[in-house]
């Protein structure tokens, strides 16, 4: 179960991430493109926020980005920072891109090892009182038990391309693809969303 806290957020999340994007090796140059579905994973411990956009277009690639919140700087990360937001019941929250934060990489191989989802969503209200909202897209582990583990405390090493980011650990290769598409062979983390189903956004590559 995510947590989410009824707040103001300076800048809002649309402001930071899309210039961040357009400096990217895998942007596709379709400056018209806006938030179609997103998704959240859940930190067991609890520390690390982690949500998951699909940005569309009327004429260009569907682009998955993963980030991160964090309450703290996570150290020797600083190319993955894509900027800083004021969380009005949070504080201060750093926004890495997903692929360079540990948690992330952890998250995801459980996900796809054990089969589980997505989480589900859980809105704290300014009043206190708190309801369930309606994620707009899911996603969900094919359930391969092979999937290495990965130390959540230990770093990775991102590497953007064209049209996917390669991330390398100790134990475990992952692929991103950030333009949606056939993406190579191996158990995946998949999703669906209002425009599109059992689409492989991250794939276990060796």
């Amino acid at each position: 179960m995510a947590l989410l806290h009824e707040a103001t957020l300076s800048p809002r999340k649309d402001e930071l991430i899309g210039p961040w994007m357009a400096t990217r090796s895998w942007w596709d140059g379709e400056s018209e493109r806006a938030p179609v579905g997103s998704f959240r994973l859940d930190d067991p411990a609890g520390e690390v926020g982690m949500e998951c956009f699909l940005f569309g277009s009327a004429s260009g690639s569907t682009l998955f980005v993963p980030v991160t919140y964090r309450g703290a700087p996570l150290p020797d990360a600083e190319t993955g920072l894509v900027g800083t937001m004021e969380h009005s019941v949070l504080g201060t929250r750093y926004v890495y891109d997903a692929c360079v934060d540990p948690v992330f990489v952890a998250t995801v191989l459980d996900t796809i090892r054990s089969g589980g989802r997505h989480a589900d969503l859980l809105v704290r209200r300014a009043d206190g009182t708190e309801v369930v909202r309606e994620a707009n897209a899911t996603a969900e582990g094919e359930g391969v038990p092979s999937v290495p583990r990965h130390d959540p405390g230990l770093p990775v090493i991102a590497q953007d391309q064209s049209d996917r980011t390669t991330i390398a650990s100790a134990d475990v290769d992952l692929t991103v693809m950030r333009r949606l598409g056939e993406g190579p062979p191996g158990p995946a983390l998949t999703g669906s969303f209002e425009g599109g189903t059992d689409l492989r956004l991250v794939i276990v590559s060796g």
